[in-house]
């Protein structure tokens, strides 16, 4: 079991809920996924009327967690003020805090995520920081009252996948106790498997499973990969060599003349 904040979950899924076709292609890739955690946009809620009004009673619907999030804020003000209302109108002291200090690359303002970190940690927010694979920025969340972290593999929607290994096997080594959650880059199964054989607790995607041909059953793939990832850093795989080792022993081995 995974546990954010005292909330125990099954799935190391997490999954945005931005971009489907429709909504009912999107509650079947949710439930395809196993997600137990959707992150969702205010401004989604809020915007169309009646229309947002539908939305959250579908979401509703699926009995899964809501993670409301700060997206398309660009200063603290604005994440603040945002993450005040989303609490207001989803009635939970859970969010996804991002300050985007980039508009081409939506990299994280780090500086001023960690201030906005710590004014809505103070005032009993459950924080999820979209931040980089940074040591110094990390730790300083943690400080101001973070108790989880959720680094960047790669810009958001880019569907690279992981960019840095060194830095997101270093942020693992440096935090580990530290509930680590991979969120923006990941484009395939396959890079939500690598993260996960490096033991990093969880994975946040949207883009790659909301934007492929079929959403639903890429929305299953993920969930699988996550899982296998997973059970292989609990295996313990093997470590790269830098050259051949023969899986045949060679000692006592027949001679033919």
């Amino acid at each position: 079991m995974l546990e954010l904040y005292g909330h125990q979950v099954s799935s190391r899924l997490l999954l945005g809920t931005a971009l489907y076709p429709s909504p009912a292609i999107m509650a079947e890739a949710i439930t395809a996924s196993g997600a137990e955690i959707v992150t969702v946009s205010l401004r989604r809620e809020t915007s169309g009327g009646k229309t947002g009004g539908k939305f959250w009673s579908l979401i509703q619907s699926l009995g899964v967690r809501v993670l409301p999030n700060t997206a398309g804020c660009h200063s603290v003000k604005e994440a603040v003020t945002t993450a005040k209302m989303a609490r207001e109108v989803f009635g939970t002291d859970w969010i996804k805090l991002e300050v985007i200090g980039n508009h081409d690359t939506l990299q994280p303002d780090v500086f001023g995520l960690v201030e906005a970190a710590k004014i809505l940690a103070a005032e009993g927010f459950d924080v999820f920081p979209y931040t980089t694979d940074d040591l110094v920025v990390a730790g300083r969340l943690l400080d101001v009252g973070c108790k989880l972290l959720m680094p960047w593999c790669a810009p958001i929607g880019s569907a690279r996948g992981p960019q840095n290994l060194d830095a997101l096997r270093s942020l693992r080594g440096h935090f580990p106790d530290v509930p680590l959650i991979v969120d923006a880059g990941i484009g395939r199964p396959s890079h939500a498997a690598t993260v996960m054989e490096l033991g990093y607790d969880a994975v946040l995607l949207n883009t790659a499973v909301a934007k492929a041909g079929d959403p639903v059953a890429m929305a299953s793939a993920f969930g699988k990969a996550i899982e296998a990832g997973r059970q292989a850093f609990r295996a313990g795989p093997l470590e790269a060599r830098d050259m051949a080792v023969p899986s045949t022993p060679v000692i006592g081995m027949a001679a033919f003349s």
